[in-house]
């Protein structure tokens, strides 16, 4: 018999993040653990089902405990190895962040089916969590903004090369250069190789964003809020003007909000149509 705890599970590029939210006798939900796996297009469902078991088993998490399975990706070749693990798991299939499920949320991208699910779930989830004008800024693999309306339209957005793609691609090309690590230098002006690439690196990306948010909001006429998220989102805000809340499992709690908006009063799920 299984329990009423939601997994969570967002496969990027180059991670997967995977949360259990917990729900109490009210409905409040709580994220009560949270993982990070690289993403590794080779692997087969058998090899992610025992990496998972070793997660639950570690926090003793029962599988048992899980009632569900929501799940993004924007990794289109995994998404049979998921639906396979969560089939395992549960004996069900995930409910899939893409065409068909109930976001709550307008999409006018000229053609929706181009946006990322990971886009869509950051912004609803900025939305939820301070209303709009909002802008969502992921610092994954790439660096995404997204950018939800006063009315709750998902406008569209930006996407960068992400901190750590523009440092390999430059370590790739510029045979002196080395790879440091992301932590602010002592000053904007490096003066050693070191301190010029971590300059360049926070300090040119926290600018970036500081640029592009102002041309936004000019855009739309408006001040916006900033919610940023990704693993480098801490170190970047504490150098932006523009960013006034960093949520590190913003993905998750919109892919929590995205099962709760389609969750039928019976505690099942609504078939997509």
């Amino acid at each position: 018999m299984t329990g009423d705890a939601l997994l969570a599970v967002d496969v990027g590029n180059t991670n997967v993040t995977l949360g259990v939210y917990t729900y109490d006798g009210t409905g409040s939900a709580k994220l009560a653990h949270h993982w990070r796996m690289a993403t590794h297009r080779e692997q087969t469902s058998d090899e992610v089902l025992v990496t998972l078991r070793g997660f639950f088993d570690i926090a003793d998490c029962p599988v048992s405990s899980f009632g569900n399975v929501i799940l993004s990706s924007v990794v289109p070749p995994l998404l049979p190895i998921w639906e396979r693990v969560c089939r395992k798991l549960l004996d069900r299939p995930p409910v899939m962040v893409g065409p068909g499920i109930r976001t709550g949320m307008p999409v006018r991208y000229e053609n929706p089916r181009e946006v990322g699910a990971d886009r869509i779930v950051n912004a609803v989830a900025a939305f939820e969590l301070v209303g709009g004008p909002v802008v969502a800024v992921d610092f994954g693999t790439a660096t995404t903004f997204d950018c939800v309306s006063e009315k709750g339209e998902y406008l569209g957005g930006a996407i960068f090369p992400g901190v750590h793609i523009s440092m390999e691609a430059l370590f790739d090309r510029a045979s002196m250069l080395h790879r440091v690590e992301i932590v602010r230098p002592r000053s904007v002006i490096g003066r050693t190789t070191t301190a010029s690439l971590q300059s360049g690196l926070l300090f040119g990306y926290a600018g970036m964003v500081d640029a592009m948010v102002g041309r936004i909001q000019a855009e739309l006429g408006q001040p916006t809020r900033v919610i940023a998220t990704g693993g480098l989102a801490q170190r970047i805000a504490a150098e932006s003007s523009s960013i006034e809340r960093v949520e590190p499992f913003l993905t998750l709690e919109g892919l929590r909000i995205l099962f709760e908006k389609n969750r039928t009063p019976d505690g099942g799920v609504r078939k997509e149509k």
